[in-house]
């Protein structure tokens, strides 16, 4: 039999048709070991969000069904948050109870597509030594998808300090069970999944499948517009991992990110220091003259990330 897999979903209930097209999605994954899910509720009761999913994997049952695909066993069970508050908490909570050989993510608003699991499982069964897989993806927005791909079919920790390789999603994380868990320190639960990434990293290359095998679906998230809950999660990341500054170009690019949410706020003259630093950085840095924009109110934040989000691309 092939390594059985559990999927943690996290989710508010506040998005229950998304949330049913994800669970589909990775349902109908054509795979044939068991896959459990378990749909964590975070800041919503647990009977609610298992109303919501009702039926999904064949059952009228709220708290569990369960199902078979091409001979595999499929169930899905809806608990609470018992960790703290927040995604990094729900996602450990999720990983607690399972006891499959993998598990997987999957936010309640990305969609798994045909070939996802299989291709990841077999990608570290041909690297005994690794524990982390990610594949490329389709970034959704809007009318447009458009296919975000590494170029690589491993991603180390020198590339994840050079670039957050957006591709490297947490909807795309596969790994060997207890290889890793969140931090839950990160901020509103902000970065936890490039310090994921990057901690997996640190141990091992990530195997890639660079195949956009998971539609990220931008507009609905959460944190979209909560600039100092960036700001806050961006600093969290450069006092946790020193690696980040030694680096010219990924440095350039966190300062330009953090001018660029100050600019967004407002803050002027912050703006403008983290500008200078992400030049000093990196002469011509495009997020600190971008940032600079925003702040002298020749361009609206919101303006500059709807044409970056049209070509698949954040700050």
């Amino acid at each position: 039999m092939r390594p059985s897999v559990g999927v943690v979903v996290p989710t508010r209930g506040d998005r229950p048709g998304p949330l049913r097209a994800a669970l589909t999605g990775v349902l109908a994954q054509e795979y044939a070991g068991p896959v459990e899910v378990v749909v964590v509720a975070d800041g919503v009761s647990a009977s609610l969000v298992a109303q919501q999913v009702s039926g999904v994997a064949g059952s009228a049952t709220c708290p569990r069904a369960g199902s078979e695909a091409g001979g595999a066993v499929r169930s899905v069970r809806v608990l609470g948050n018992r960790r703290a508050a927040g995604l990094p908490g729900a996602r450990n909570t999720g990983i607690s109870v399972l006891g499959t050989d993998f598990v997987a993510f999957c936010d309640d608003d990305d969609l798994w597509l045909p070939g996802k699991l299989a291709a990841q499982v077999a990608a570290l069964a041909e690297e005994p030594d690794a524990g982390f897989a990610s594949c490329a993806v389709e970034v959704e927005y809007g009318d447009r998808r458009v296919p975000r791909l590494a170029g690589t079919g491993r991603v180390t920790h020198r590339h994840l300090t050079r670039s957050r390789m957006m591709m490297v999603h947490s909807s795309t994380f596969l790994f060997r069970r207890g290889w890793t868990w969140v931090d839950e320190s990160a901020p509103s639960g902000q970065n936890e999944d490039w310090d994921l990434a990057l901690r997996a990293a640190w141990r091992h290359p990530i195997v890639h499948v660079d195949r956009p095998l998971v539609r990220v679906r931008w507009g609905s998230s959460h944190y979209v517009g909560r600039w100092a809950d960036r700001i806050a999660g961006l600093e969290w990341m450069l006092a946790r991992h020193p690696g980040l500054a030694a680096e010219p170009r990924g440095a350039a690019r966190v300062y330009g990110q953090l001018a660029f949410c100050h600019a967004a706020l407002g803050r002027r003259r912050e703006a403008a220091r983290w500008s200078l630093r992400a030049f000093s950085a990196r002469p011509g840095e495009p997020r600190a003259a971008v940032a600079l924009a925003v702040a002298g109110g020749l361009v609206s934040p919101r303006a500059v990330l709807h044409a970056l989000h049209r070509r698949g691309h954040g700050i």
